[in-house]
């Protein structure tokens, strides 16, 4: 195993143990939901955003592995003289551009819907993405890192 492959396991690795506790945090009830939502939620997202920035030096055969990984197909170093974008990349960036990875890559913040208080009919607008979305972001990463794995130790 590569070290950026082994750095995108860990960053999966570190948005699980985040997302475990951010179900402990929930089940204590002691915080409210929203507000534990928006404590946990980016730090979720980060943590997957570095895996996958990780697991795209990984599949571009890039040897920055230094630094920052990129955070995003747009932050990859260049693709050497005569040598073909792998059909990996083509695919995150088509992801990238909707969809569960685009909302990971997105620059913009994950909306959190709150959820109105007794006799208060204030709520944001937006959906909440909760554990269950994050949990969904994990599975879909892992998927992804297995699968394309897999087909790049066939070549």
């Amino acid at each position: 195993m590569s070290s950026a492959r082994a750095r995108a396991n860990h960053g999966l690795y570190l948005a699980k143990i985040q997302l475990s506790g951010w179900r402990r945090a929930l089940a204590a009830q002691d915080i409210p939901a929203v507000t534990i939502t928006q404590a946990f939620l980016p730090a979720v997202r980060e943590h997957l955003l570095a895996a996958y920035g990780w697991f795209l030096l990984e599949v571009s055969g890039s040897e920055q592995l230094t630094g920052q990984p990129p955070r995003g197909c747009a932050g990859l170093p260049d693709i050497a003289a005569g040598r073909a974008v792998p059909g990996e990349i083509r695919e995150f960036h088509q992801l990238e551009t909707q969809g569960w990875l685009a909302e990971i890559v997105s620059d913009h913040e994950v909306p959190v819907r709150a959820t109105p208080m007794q006799g208060n009919l204030a709520v944001a607008a937006p959906e909440l993405t909760g554990c269950e979305r994050a949990q969904q972001w994990i599975d879909n990463l892992e998927a992804l890192f297995d699968r394309m794995s897999n087909s790049l130790d066939e070549y």
